[in-house]
Formats: C-alpha cells, structure tokens, sequence
C-alpha cells in the first residue's frame, strides 16, 4: 500500500482540479490506458487515478501523487496519495480519481457533500511511490502470444521513478535491442529470443537516469497474463 508522507510544504503543491469516474465499487479500472489490468483496480487500495497532462507519453504510468481538496470545512489537510493508472482529460482537471480516491479526501461523514460537488479545487504534489512488501514485478500482459510476441510492464516501481524506455537481450545478436512503447507502461517486442528473458529499463529519477538490469526477469515458458517477480528494489 502506498504510504502518505506525515508532513508538506504549503509551497510545494500545484493548484488544479479534480473529479471521479463512475465505478460501482468505488475502486479503479482493470482497463486503464496503462495497460495494468488488476493491478490498475487494486493497487494502493484502489487509490488510484487517470491523469492528462501528467501522462507523459504513458511514462506517467505508475507514478504517484499527494492530492488535496481545498473546500473549507469538508477537505482533510492530508489528502490522498493516489497512482496513476489511467489516462483521462475532465473539466479542466489534472486528476481524474477513483471514487474511493475522491471520497478519501474529506473528513469523516463530509465525503458525501465532496461526491455532491463533482468536481473540486486541489493541490496536488508529486511523492514518492511505497509499496510495502513488494519489490518491481514485470507483467506479461494478456496480449502476449508465447513464444512469437511479447508485451510487457513494470508493476510497484517504487520512488519517483519515470520508466522511460525497455530493453531485451537478443541472444542471436548478443545485444540489447530496445522494446516499443505500445501503449502506456506497455513495451512490446516481436520474436524475442528463445529461453530465459534479460531485460533492462530505463527509469528518472532522484539519481539522474539509470539503467536498472533484470536478469532472468521472466521464465523460459513464460505465460501471458502472469506477473513474475524480482529482487529489484528502486528508491
């Protein structure tokens, strides 16, 4: 679950606007723009959110913001920390939550009056990612078709990381050969080598850009829609 820092700089945030999607649970969507799946309805709780500006050619995938209404008496001085896992343009807003998300924001027994006003002022800041209990896990998304295409993306990428580009070792050509941005946080590539697949990414971050390597990141008779694994751990 992502943790919320204790403490904020008034100077720190951006003032925009915010509203919520229609959800009958109140959690996110399995068909987000990023391309997540389960992880986009669940992660955080369901704290989670589509965004437009900040979507960054789908390298805004998985991020993570502190957002705050600002109505008198109804909104909480924490907000809430929400990731992004969809892209969506409302009125004017930056954020488009979850419902749960949305109704997070107000103190007790006002999230009703917060659901009435549709769309909010907010303050929004962009935080560190936390996912406790889980280091990154590479997502064969369900596009995939064993052994000819191979779709894939990073789950609990943790920090303030950006993943900007993928790339796979080709054995025949003893290379890494980058992967396509398909949509979202999802990389593609056609004809992958046989065996055990090598990745690396590349992520923004604190440090700069780094290259961070996966080896053995998906088995040999790797299955579409399976999450594997790892010992990868971003700050």
């Amino acid at each position: 679950m992502l943790l919320p820092a204790l403490c904020y700089s008034q100077y720190s945030f951006t003032n925009s606007r915010a509203t919520y999607y229609g959800s009958p649970d109140g959690l996110g969507t399995p068909t987000g723009a990023c391309g997540f799946g389960g992880y986009g309805r669940n992660v955080n709780d369901a704290n989670v959110a589509g965004v437009s500006r900040l979507w960054n050619n789908g390298a805004g995938c998985g991020t993570c913001y502190q957002v705050r209404c600002t109505v008198p008496e109804i909104c909480t001085d924490e907000g809430v920390s929400v990731v992004v896992t969809d892209y969506g343009e409302g009125d004017d807003t930056d954020f488009i939550l979850s419902p749960r998300a949305y109704g997070r924001m107000a103190v007790a027994d006002k999230s009703e009056e917060l659901y009435s006003h549709g769309v909010v002022d907010v303050e929004f800041e962009r935080v560190p990612c936390r996912f406790r209990g889980y280091n990154v896990m590479f997502k064969v998304h369900e596009n995939s078709r064993y052994p000819q295409y191979l779709a894939v993306s990073m789950l609990y990428v943790s920090g303030q990381n950006d993943v900007l580009a993928v790339e796979i070792w080709q054995k025949d050509c003893r290379d890494w050969v980058p992967m396509r941005r398909a949509f979202g946080a999802v990389f593609d590539i056609s004809n992958p080598s046989p065996g055990e697949i090598n990745l690396r990414f590349q992520v923004s971050g604190s440090a700069g850009f780094t290259w961070v390597v996966a080896n053995n990141a998906i088995p040999r008779a790797w299955k579409a829609g399976v999450a594997y694994g790892s010992a990868i751990q971003l700050e």
